[in-house]
């Protein structure tokens, strides 16, 4: 009975993940049709991303400890490997930038 409970409980944590992953990709889509398109950057190899001056300071307006769990629930995702490390970084920048 134990093996059916946990195959129960697998099946229900992976679901809520599907569907935290999904609202949270809608969401990403949501604000970036919002928001003008800038022009595109390219690409660097991690090597250049390293050497990358350090992210502008969070804009004042935004509370620290939102932005402390939004790097938090990005930084799970990457763990987790819902996003790529590039994502992350994007993401992270976003983040940080207070867009």
């Amino acid at each position: 009975m134990s093996l059916l409970r946990t195959a129960a409980r697998a099946s229900v944590a992976t679901r809520v993940i599907g569907n935290t992953h999904r609202r949270q990709q809608q969401r990403w889509a949501a604000q970036d049709a919002a928001t003008p398109a800038p022009a595109r950057v390219p690409t660097a190899s991690p090597a250049v991303i390293a050497e990358a001056p350090a992210a502008p300071t969070p804009s004042p307006s935004a509370p620290t400890s939102e932005v402390i769990a939004q790097l938090t629930q990005l930084a799970q995702l990457r763990d987790n490997g819902v996003l790529t490390e590039e994502e992350f970084l994007v993401q992270k920048q976003r983040v940080l930038l207070g867009s």
